[in-house]
């Protein structure tokens, strides 16, 4: 199953973008998590940040390739995101390595349903790691899956 956690892109510059998940009650997972108090799970904001970052990447360079989340580091959750609200994505890219990974730190944000004051609420933050999926050829998979040895 996949989950398109972008709504739209605010903002993109080289090194940063800022994107929006708006949140149904009509989204399947809410009707899970949980019945009688229905927020969005901590692994889904995480994953709107990783998309995200996946979007300024193929922003930066189209021919880069998938990434596929190799890591999370310093993570925290704080206010719930709820049915109606919107999760504002904001992701920058700190750090490129030689094998290929790319370093971020990325906040979100709830935006709630129909209110323009108080003080903004933090719901996730945190810094991640995206790396280049590396796939093995077939061949090579198989030999590996009969022997055990890579």
């Amino acid at each position: 199953m996949h989950f398109c956690l972008v709504d739209a892109v605010l903002e993109l510059a080289p090194d940063r973008i800022v994107a929006i998940k708006n949140v149904s009650a009509a989204e399947e997972y809410l009707q899970d998590h949980f019945p009688t108090f229905p927020v969005l799970p901590g692994v889904l904001m995480i994953e709107a940040m990783v998309q995200a970052a996946r979007t300024l990447l193929a922003s930066r360079d189209p021919a880069e390739g998938r990434h596929v989340l190799g890591g999370v580091r310093a993570l925290k959750y704080g206010a719930l995101v709820r049915p109606g609200d919107a999760l504002h994505v904001d992701v920058s890219l700190v750090e490129a390595t030689p094998d290929g990974a790319r370093e971020f730190r990325g906040t979100g944000q709830v935006l709630r349903s129909g209110r323009t004051d108080g003080p903004v609420q933090t719901a996730v933050s945190g810094r991640f790691t995206l790396r280049p999926v590396r796939l093995q050829p077939l061949q090579s998979a198989i030999n590996t899956s009969r022997t055990g040895v890579a």
